[in-house]
């Protein structure tokens, strides 16, 4: 195991190099001048090539990417443009807070109702029950979540005044209030990731449902929920690991959208106001935290997949 993990973390260092270097230069090759939206349509092209000598924006390109990757190996992503000399680190950092509360709540209700949904099909396989969760689900991995956003605010903000419409309030303000904000966001980006993931349980535990020690669990006299929760669930959940781990940054990533439409603080909004404004430090710290979560996370669910089941060796 520890010669896997230095392997991984290996590549993860690999991986992180080879992004930051791509998004460099992509960032680079954008039309626009960072300094000339600084200072708005009105200056004058002496004002623009002062401020843009004074960022360092006219020296060559290989020269701003030997500096800005050199303080990378520092732990330094730099200042933002746009947020007046700012650390990259704390402008993420003040955004990032948002995004993973929402995240998190997404992944929450998708893994519970994906796994639960998933195994209720699976006990109830060709019924009316699965049939009607199948359809559900169907509808799920097909709705885009930035509708599915509007349709929620619409029904149970404007016609049915529940829940407010938009908006983001920290857990300082307090546990409840702060939910209340969450939770057609999180339901809109967790829907159709719930979706998926009861598709995918329904047709692991189906699976696993037909093997000997299932029948064999049956015939000692156990009970339904014994064979199904300890026998089935724990064998059918293995493959499932992989996409409760890819739905964790797929829901990273369907937030951008979704936090435009309920207007939460958080990394989408950053990212999209960065790209307008030329904030290329920004960009490049988001992306490379998002590129992080990533590796980091397929890297807990290898260890996990271990921790499950001891027959896996790495």
């Amino acid at each position: 195991m520890a010669k896997y993990l230095i392997k991984r973390l290996a590549a993860v260092i690999t991986v992180m190099i080879i992004v930051g270097v791509i998004v460099f230069f992509m960032m680079h090759l954008l039309p626009g001048n960072p300094a000339a939206m600084m200072l708005g349509p009105e200056a004058t092209q002496e004002e623009i090539t002062a401020l843009a000598q004074k960022m360092g924006l006219d020296r060559p390109i290989p020269v701003q990417f030997i500096e800005w990757f050199s303080n990378i190996i520092k732990g330094d992503l730099g200042t933002s443009i746009f947020f007046q000399g700012m650390p990259v680190t704390q402008v993420v950092y003040n955004h990032f807070q948002a995004t993973l509360i929402l995240t998190l709540f997404g992944l929450f209700i998708a893994v519970f109702f994906g796994i639960v949904v998933g195994v209720i099909a699976a006990a109830f396989h060709n019924s009316f029950i699965d049939r009607f969760f199948m359809l559900i689900t169907s509808v799920g991995v097909a709705i885009p979540n930035f509708w599915l956003g509007l349709m929620l605010a619409l029904f149970f903000s404007i016609m049915f005044p529940i829940l407010p419409p938009a908006g983001y309030k920290p857990f300082s303000a307090g546990f409840f209030v702060s939910i209340k904000y969450l939770i057609l966001p999180a339901v809109a980006i967790a829907f159709g990731q719930a979706s998926f993931l009861a598709r995918m349980t329904r047709a692991n535990m189906l699976e696993v449902l037909q093997n000997d020690y299932i029948r064999t669990a049956k015939a000692k006299g156990l009970p339904e929920y014994k064979v199904i929760f300890k026998h089935g669930l724990k064998n059918a959940i293995i493959p499932t690991l992989t996409v409760i781990g890819l739905s964790f940054a797929n829901l990273m990533g369907g937030a951008v959208v979704t936090e435009q439409i309920f207007n939460i603080p958080g990394i989408g909004r950053l990212l999209i106001k960065s790209v307008f404004t030329r904030d290329y430090p920004v960009i490049e710290g988001i992306v490379l935290y998002i590129a992080a979560a990533w590796v980091i996370i397929n890297l807990l669910v290898d260890i996990l997949y271990s921790l499950i089941d001891p027959r896996i060796k790495y």
